[in-house]
């Protein structure tokens, strides 16, 4: 029994780091925040994560900022008579009360502009989210393969719907 729990303790030490952490700003909670790698002397970088208001009031994502690269920038990819395009949401992007905002590849997304390095896989950097009512919180993004899709685990939190453009 002792070399079970002793296995069982070292197995949840060991997958641990690979979880991305959840955070929390306000009536706002944030979570598995993660990055794709990119390849060396990639300029741009994107980031990833869930974001759900368990308030009664609107809130929106309006910037943020990280070390690793000049700029932080909220964008969109959708579908336009067939063409994939991006844009950047100049006035943020909005989380209703009850409702689960997914940013994946493909929909929302923060875009890292400028990178002053690469971004690795396995490794992790931390980073800033400026929301307009809940403020600053300081996250901290894993980096995945560049084919990954998201975190195993990164499916709707079961808050409210997903809010998400193709």
């Amino acid at each position: 029994m002792f070399r079970f729990i002793c296995a069982a303790a070292l197995a949840v030490t060991l997958v641990s780091p690979t979880l991305a952490a959840d955070y929390t700003a306000g009536s706002l909670k944030i979570s598995q925040p993660w990055a794709r790698a990119t390849p060396k002397g990639a300029q741009v970088g994107g980031g990833y994560m869930s974001i759900t208001n368990t308030g009664s009031a609107p809130d929106r994502l309006v910037g943020g900022s990280t070390g690793i690269s000049s700029s932080f920038e909220i964008h969109e990819m959708s579908m336009d008579g067939g063409v994939m395009r991006m844009r950047m949401l100049k006035d943020g992007l909005v989380i209703k009360p009850g409702e689960t905002v997914m940013l994946r590849p493909g929909g929302y997304h923060v875009m890292f502009m400028g990178l002053k390095q690469q971004l690795k896989q396995g490794e992790t950097f931390k980073s800033t989210l400026q929301f307009e009512k809940a403020g600053k919180v300081d996250i901290e993004y894993k980096i995945e393969s560049f084919a990954e899709v998201g975190p195993a685990s990164n499916g709707s939190s079961g808050h409210g719907s997903t809010n998400m453009k193709h």
